[in-house]
């Protein structure tokens, strides 16, 4: 199939005519329309910097049923232990930054290029777009970042300092999302990490129809600052 070259147009193909290794389409822009649309599709963009922005829908897809969440057994006495504080929304930036700092192995580039570091801190300040941070003795140690909308929750990065801080606000989030009855976690595409911590792939199908389901749910728009870190907020 052709990859679709998008328009100043706010619009995107089917997701079902994307590429064998989920490629949908190649160009358009990262402003907040085109952004909610993409993902309230379930596409998403990634690419490198210097690289014509891409969108992807893969099939099959990562995701996480909050309810499915594994904690280990040393993962709950880190949470017991109190060892972290865990808040939400206070450093969106210094995480999304510490996001694109990280380097893969023989990987000298990120893909959280200059462009998409505006466009979400952009989105969050829009209140779709929220960062879980993790803290050691006052120092950011770990957190991830991802969009809401409605029940679902893209996941879109993590970093850790610090051993386990990103699983303890991955922790922290899904407690949040079940007392908020968020359908699923997107994690887009498969990592030992997140399967290890109950994440499983799902075809093209179901994913459309669990993020179908989680339109339907509550908008939880807006800062997340409030929310306890426990999942009770």
């Amino acid at each position: 199939m052709p990859v679709f070259r998008l328009t100043d147009e706010i619009l995107f193909p089917p997701p079902a005519l994307a590429e064998p290794d989920g490629l949908l389409a190649v160009g358009g822009d990262l402003q907040e329309e085109r952004l909610l649309l993409a993902y309230s599709l379930g596409i998403f963009p990634w690419y490198n910097e210097g690289d014509p922005i891409l969108w992807w829908s893969p099939e099959p897809r990562l995701v996480l049923i909050p309810e499915e969440f594994h904690i280990s057994r040393s993962l709950e006495r880190v949470l017991k232990s109190g060892s972290f504080n865990v808040t939400f929304d206070t450093s969106f930036e210094q995480v999304i930054h510490a996001c694109a700092a990280m380097r893969g192995p023989g990987r000298e580039d990120t893909w959280i290029t200059r462009e998409m570091l505006e466009a979400y801190c952009a989105l969050h300040k829009a209140g779709y777009a929220h960062s879980v941070e993790t803290w050691r003795d006052g120092e950011l140690s770990g957190g991830l970042y991802g969009i809401a909308l409605g029940g679902n929750f893209f996941g879109e990065s993590m970093f850790s300092a610090v051993s386990n801080a990103s699983k303890v606000a991955l922790a922290r989030l899904v407690a949040l999302l079940r007392h908020w009855d968020f359908s699923v976690i997107d994690c887009q595409v498969k990592t030992n990490h997140l399967v290890s911590l109950g994440a499983r792939e799902i075809s093209r199908a179901e994913f459309q129809a669990l993020l179908h389901k989680g339109m339907a749910g509550e908008s939880h728009r807006g800062s997340w600052q409030g929310a306890l870190a426990t999942g009770d907020g």
